[in-house]
């Protein structure tokens, strides 16, 4: 069964992770879930955190910005520095 939640949430996009996980905190800080199901919800929301880090990370890495040469020609592009 494991398996088959995490095969689901690799197919999820990051909205609907995000959603997902935004609620399973919402969930336990409000203290009313039962130990078992507590577990068992942290354990799928670790698993949403990773699937939005991931799908952060290849959006991060396909975020570049172009380099123009001297006469303002485009000549490759480099990584987007956002600080």
């Amino acid at each position: 069964m494991a398996d088959n939640t995490n095969a689901d949430v690799k197919k999820l996009p990051f909205e609907r992770a995000i959603e997902e996980l935004e609620s399973i905190v919402k969930r336990l800080e409000e203290g009313k879930v039962p130990l078992e199901e507590s577990v068992a919800i942290y354990e799928r929301g670790e698993t949403l955190k990773r699937r939005c880090e991931e799908l952060l990370a290849q959006a991060e890495a396909r975020v570049s910005k172009l380099v123009l040469d001297a006469s303002g020609k485009p000549k490759g592009t480099q990584p987007l520095d956002v600080d």
